[in-house]
């Protein structure tokens, strides 16, 4: 682990880990794109595509405290490199379904699900490794350089990819998917084991309770835990029926989808490049009081896009502005929560802050059906603007200047 890169003063452990979050991007990207126009193939209405996505983010609200325990008291390369293998199989199972043309909205839910307990794992431990492996002054650079390779992989390169694969034959991006889950388990494999901890000894309630405890004491990260949980439902309001306005309203193709989520990669790209020092330049504050400010305008401009041209620009500022938040936040927590706790405190602020995501499918797929397809994005849009003007005042008082960012 003491190797390192003389260019970037990271060492050697993080490159295995970056290249890991490459290779499973580019299927995370394809599977992305496919999944939601295989759903279509199977139902048009938007309750229904909701479903596929509630049902991924589910484990989130059900499995996040126990799963942060179990980071905390294993190897979190271990963690990491079997949760991306089981998902390696789950995609694999469906792709050869999907082949036989055995698809269906329960099938997908079933296979989101799994995905999803998977992912609670593995996004937990992968969180919680970086401070293992890196010095916290670099932390900024190391969350960066991860949200850089993730956005060229999961929105550059997988999503067109997936899109066109698609169109040649469904079961094509499921195996993608399949194939960089399979290298991504292969590469973490092979990073050094850590040993365990003193919480290794202790009851996993004994376990989660102090992580809920740790994090109740924080104001300022309980505070942006909950106004997480909030934009995140709005996220997932506007967002899990972004394929029928893409498909239906705005009348694009698949491939042209797949193109289209790319706008959003074109903002993450150069957000995960120039977050970091846009965020030492102007203060971890006003970075996060613009990320959050900007989304608002966003969203609401979202649901009266005139074009395909006019929505890939605003997915493009989106995406800026949600690595902005997302490089301050995370570094926020690796700097300030003991390395012992991190897993459990990550699990209970990713509780808090994605929980509530399948409730937002739901609910924009029902608002979608009763109000038609432009409709979630602005709903979304102001109940964020409501979420920060609440927020605004505890915010203010407790994220001080002289807090580590």
């Amino acid at each position: 682990m003491a190797t390192t890169d003389p260019g970037t003063g990271l060492p050697a452990a993080y490159w295995r880990v970056w290249c890991a979050a490459g290779v499973d991007a580019v299927g995370d990207g394809a599977f992305a794109a496919a999944v939601p126009l295989l759903a279509v193939t199977v139902t048009r209405d938007p309750r229904l595509v909701s479903i596929t996505a509630a049902a991924t983010y589910l484990p989130w609200l059900l499995l996040s405290l126990p799963a942060g325990a179990v980071v905390d008291r294993h190897d979190r390369a271990s963690l990491m490199w079997r949760a991306q293998a089981t998902q390696a199989a789950i995609v694999g199972v469906v792709a050869v379904l999907a082949g036989f043309g055995r698809t269906s909205v329960a099938l997908l839910a079933i296979m989101g699900f799994g995905l999803g307990a998977c992912e609670v794992v593995f996004g937990n431990a992968a969180q919680a490794i970086l401070p293992d492996i890196v010095a916290k002054p670099l932390l900024h650079k190391a969350n960066g350089y991860q949200q850089a390779i993730s956005t060229v992989g999961g929105q550059f390169v997988g999503p067109p990819l997936g899109s066109l694969l698609f169109a040649v034959a469904a079961a094509l991006p499921l195996g993608i998917d399949t194939g960089s889950f399979a290298l991504s388990a292969a590469l973490l494999a092979t990073l050094p084991r850590r040993r365990p901890g003193p919480v290794d000894r202790q009851p996993i309630r004994r376990a989660v309770l102090d992580g809920l405890r740790w994090l109740a004491r924080q104001r300022l990260l309980r505070t942006l835990a909950v106004l997480l949980g909030v934009n995140t439902f709005c996220n997932q309001f506007g967002n899990t029926t972004l394929v029928l306005l893409a498909t239906q309203t705005l009348h694009l193709t698949a491939s042209g989808y797949g193109l289209l989520l790319t706008g959003a990669a074109v903002g993450s790209l150069l957000g995960g490049i120039v977050n970091a020092r846009l965020v030492g330049k102007i203060g971890a504050r006003t970075a996060l009081f613009a990320s959050l400010a900007a989304n608002v305008v966003v969203f609401i401009a979202i649901g009266f896009s005139p074009d395909a041209i006019v929505l890939a620009g605003l997915l493009a500022a989106n995406g800026f502005v949600t690595t902005l938040w997302n490089i301050v936040t995370v570094s926020l927590r690796q700097h300030l929560v003991p390395a012992e706790l991190l897993g459990r405190v990550n699990s209970v602020y990713r509780m808090v802050g994605w929980g509530l995501i399948p409730l937002g499918a739901l609910a924009g797929g029902f608002t979608a059906h009763l109000f038609g397809l432009r409709a979630p994005y602005p709903i979304a849009g102001l109940l964020r603007g409501i979420a920060l003007l609440a927020a605004l005042p505890i915010l203010v008082t407790a994220f001080r200047p002289r807090t580590p960012a």
